[in-house]
């Protein structure tokens, strides 16, 4: 008998096989965001304000036109979000160098450590998936996240990968 995960079946998968598939994406985030939701709840925050912070320190001085762009959020929920995390210290919004009219976003010392710690685990996590699957499996996985972006974030996603500013 052929085994049914065998690599050249993967292209007729059945819809079994695709159920399972998104049961271990749902289980895999709810693993991925378990110790980062607790530190949120700890500073009453959820998970909107964790990938605000992520990406205002990912990119320093992001535009919050860019935000709503990567978040695909409304403008009055991110408004929200920001003004908690500005008036919390966590945040700084300063005034755009080339055109006065934008904001910057940038994550404050306490910012930066609140960030520090929330992707800290997530990246030990990764770092240990990635390690135990091996570079081949890395790829995959890679390629099949980028299967499932929606075609007009693929260039935000394309920009965020290339330019890191952390090097994390």
């Amino acid at each position: 008998m052929q085994n049914p995960n065998r690599s050249d079946q993967l292209l007729f998968l059945t819809d079994e096989q695709l159920r399972q598939g998104i049961e271990m994406m749902f289980f895999a985030y709810r693993g991925f965001t378990a110790y980062p939701d607790r530190i949120l709840l700890e500073h009453g925050y959820g998970r909107a304000h964790h990938r605000a912070i992520h990406f205002i320190g990912r990119k320093p001085g992001l535009t919050v036109s860019d935000l709503l762009d990567i978040l695909g959020v409304t403008k009055q929920s991110l408004n929200r979000v920001l003004r908690e995390l500005v008036n919390n210290g966590l945040v700084e919004s300063r005034v755009g160098t080339r055109d006065r009219r934008q904001r910057n976003l940038h994550l404050t010392v306490e910012g930066k450590a609140l960030e520090k710690e929330l992707s800290g685990a997530q990246r030990k996590k990764m770092r240990k998936a990635y390690s135990a699957a091996g570079p081949e499996a890395v790829q995959g996985f890679r390629t099949v996240l980028n299967a499932m972006f929606e075609p007009e974030a693929a260039s935000q996603i394309g920009r965020l990968v290339e330019g890191g500013q952390d090097g994390r």
